[in-house]
């Protein structure tokens, strides 16, 4: 085996192409009456295009026997040698010029125009001259199928063709299926070309499939000098387009009805019986090949199809840049985590009281002579302790002095005098280092804080961008509709899935809404809407949520103050959440009233930048308690538009209660107010809620208005209510009455009302 080449096997798709354009020529060559070879052109295409010039110069003579003479052969094999011989000869030197190439291509013609037999056609010419001008048409015809055969091979299913592009693709199907015609007759062009249109019905699904059916109807117009043809195939494509809604059989079956029938026009049925049958059979022939063929196959070529025609590069482009902003936002999210860890670490200095004692050892011990035997029994543990019980209260007495100290120490009144120097020396340092540890605290809970944030926005920038497949039903759908887009992009999945459109500014969004929902099957609302210029607009829908909330709020000013102290607040956190709050300054005034702004204005911002709930609460409780003045009940709830769950939070504020038409559901807790204790202790509660659910918070002005618990719980028991803000009045009127009209502190009553989506 040794010095014997292995020839690797010809590869089965490189088979078929060359296969194609053989059959290709062949058909080239009975396109005119006289079988002229103009598969000649397809072969300097071929050579141009970097293809065997070998196999297609013996393509090429093969085909020239359609004209069954000898002197045809003869010239197809002169005309093979020149065009094969010289691009061969031009790559060994490696010279591919254009000049180059384009004088072989006249060179080839000479041996049609001295060779090929040719008696003529009835036109006022010499046959000479008359090979003259097809040999004029054929180099012409030669170089824009170049163009044509470069456009299948290269970019056809891999990018845009230009209009150029296209135009040479349609010149070399006309010629093609000319010759199909006149080898095998019109019956078997009818079977192709209508596979041919059926199957692109089934693949674009929109108005592309009709130019696509005046393509192929071109050979047809060509040979019988007449328009019918094109009339006839674009009949067919408009049907079988407006049944692709009710699947592939009836689409496909609509040509049967369509094709007969407009053939009637063609004067078919006056022909002969054979070929009559031929085309119907031809029509039943593509019908069947469509129905037939599997669906994986029409996926495969559909995916190919979106991604040639569809905008590829931007769309990676997108979920590029979502990555690379994922990685950064996680690069700052492990920064502020590292900020976290350094400031929640263990402080290494000594303590305040660690340092008292020692001071007290090196100083008022330094010359005492028992030093040796109290360090040996344990006494300098003792002033240890009495040190930590002076930090506490800020100076000592003989009542703290431990007993062991004072039963060993031969100066414990020295001691006390001494420590308690000491303490009044350091109360400054001290407190400064109980502030510094509480900030500590606090800036090492917002590092986290800040650090969660972004974490959640990187993974979620992180997640690629699933591009839907629905654009091209949901453009049919909107057509339908009388809707037209210039532009549709769809991407996501299921709750996350996204639409935006490029729409006429004066489209109504519930009709748009309703007919995207309907073509995609996932219940939409409008999201936003851009402005673009004076007459276009981009619309961006998203899921619908399950559920939808109104809000009512009514309020009365404790008698003699200008300003309540009690504020409110309804927050859209996004599109699928959103939060009530109400807070309770103690008190009344402008004063309660800061008090109350204050701590809703930090929580709906907390909220809204997507904290954790549990670093917002901590954190505003901190910075209320440092205000020093007054502080503030709260009422709070975040709740799922999806699912209907709320989350709950209590802080010091009297029980709320959800409405429904079965039941009176309480919502208690029993911390104290926000800001009154350094660390904040909520009370959180997890409700889900219905379709004509009520929420109903009030602040304490009016929960105070009733005699007792059980009458407010029996007279809400008794309520139906209709709507939130008839809630909320009818409650406060009620509280008022039980004050005989007099407001004896702020009152403030806040519903909520949950719905389904419309």
């Amino acid at each position: 085996m040794k010095g014997r080449a292995v020839t690797a096997p010809f590869p089965l798709k490189r088979a078929g192409k060359y296969f194609a354009l053989f059959l290709c020529m062949v058909l080239l060559n009975f396109a005119l009456p006289r079988r002229e070879p103009l598969s000649s052109a397809l072969l300097f295409a071929a050579l141009s295009a970097g293809l065997d010039p070998i196999l297609f110069g013996i393509g090429h003579m093969l085909a020239a026997a359609s004209a069954l003479s000898w002197m045809a052969m003869l010239s197809a094999f002169l005309q093979a040698v020149v065009l094969s011989g010289g691009f061969l000869l031009l790559t060994k030197r490696k010279q591919r010029s254009a000049w180059a190439k384009y004088a072989l291509l006249v060179l080839s013609e000479l041996p049609f125009l001295f060779l090929f037999p040719h008696t003529g056609y009835a036109v006022p010419l010499s046959p000479l001259l008359q090979k003259a001008v097809l040999s004029l048409f054929a180099i012409i015809l030669s170089i824009l199928f170049e163009g044509g055969l470069s456009a299948i091979l290269t970019r056809a299913f891999r990018c845009r063709l230009t209009a150029a592009q296209l135009a040479e693709v349609s010149l070399i199907w006309l010629f093609a299926g000319a010759g199909l015609c006149s080898a095998f007759g019109e019956p078997a062009f009818f079977a192709v070309s209508l596979s041919a249109l059926l199957i692109s019905v089934q693949l674009l699904r929109n108005a592309s499939a009709v130019p696509l059916a005046v393509v192929l109807s071109l050979p047809l117009c060509l040979i019988h000098a007449d328009l019918l043809p094109m009339a006839v195939f674009s009949a067919c494509a408009c049907l079988a387009l407006l049944l692709t809604p009710y699947g592939r059989i009836a689409s496909a079956l609509s040509l049967l009805i369509c094709f007969p029938a407009v053939m009637a026009l063609d004067g078919l049925y006056a022909e002969s019986t054979v070929r009559i049958v031929l085309t119907l059979a031809a029509c039943l022939a593509a019908v069947i090949l469509t129905i037939a063929l599997p669906e994986k196959l029409y996926t495969r070529l559909k995916r190919t199809l979106l991604f040639y025609r569809e905008r590829s590069l931007p769309r990676i482009a997108i979920n590029r840049n979502r990555r690379a902003v994922g990685e950064r936002l996680f690069e700052v999210s492990t920064l502020f985590r590292e900020i976290e860890i350094a400031f929640d670490a263990d402080d290494p200095r000594p303590s305040q009281a660690q340092m008292l004692s020692d001071e007290l050892r090196y100083t008022l011990c330094a010359d005492c002579a028992g030093r040796g035997r109290c360090e040996k029994e344990g006494v300098f543990a003792a002033m240890e302790r009495l040190v930590a019980v002076g930090a506490v209260k800020g100076q000592v007495s003989l009542v703290d002095l431990p007993e062991e100290l004072a039963a060993k120490c031969h100066n414990a009144a020295g001691m006390l005098f001494a420590c308690n120097r000491l303490l009044a020396q350091y109360r400054g340092s001290v407190q400064e280092e109980e502030s510094a540890r509480e900030s500590r605290k606090l800036l090492a809970e917002q590092a986290h804080g800040v650090s969660e944030i972004l974490r959640g926005i990187a993974l979620e920038q992180s997640e690629e961008c699933v591009f839907a497949e629905g654009e091209n039903a949901l453009s049919g759908a909107l057509a339908q509709a009388g809707i037209l887009s210039s532009e549709i992009f769809v991407y996501g999945e299921g709750e996350s899935i996204t639409v935006s459109l490029t729409l006429s500014d004066a489209v109504n969004a519930r009709t748009l809404c309703r007919v995207a929902s309907n073509a995609l099957g996932v219940p939409l609302a409008l999201a936003e809407k851009i402005s673009l210029n004076e007459e276009n607009a981009c619309f961006v829908l998203k899921r619908r949520p399950e559920y939808d909330a109104a809000f009512g709020v009514a309020a009365r000013v404790k008698d003699g103050e200008v300003r309540s102290g009690d504020t409110y607040s309804v927050l859209k956190i996004d599109e699928r959440r959103f939060l009530v709050a109400l807070s309770d300054g103690m008190g009344s005034g402008q004063n309660a009233r800061d008090v109350s702004d204050r701590t809703l204005n930090l929580l709906e911002s907390f909220y809204k930048a997507g904290m954790p709930s549990k670093t917002v609460l901590s954190t505003v409780n901190r910075l209320i308690s440092y205000s020093g003045e007054t502080f503030s009940c709260l009422d709070l709830a975040a709740v799922d538009l999806d699912t209907g769950d709320a989350d709950i939070v209590k802080i010091g504020s009297p029980a709320g209660f959800i409405l429904t038409e079965e039941e009176l559901r309480v919502l208690e807790g029993e911390s104290l107010p926000m800001g009154m204790l350094e660390a904040v202790h909520p009370a959180t509660i997890r409700a889900h809620m219905q379709a004509g659910d009520f929420m109903l918070f009030m602040s304490d002005g009016v929960t105070a208005a009733f005699g007792s618990s059980g009458e407010l719980y029996a007279y809400l028991s008794a309520l139906k209510p209709l709507n939130p803000q008839s809630l909320a009045e009818e409650v406060l009127k009620k509280a008022l009455a039980c004050y005989r009209g007099r407001a004896e502190d702020d009152m403030t009553v806040l519903a909520v009302k949950l719905m389904k989506t419309a």
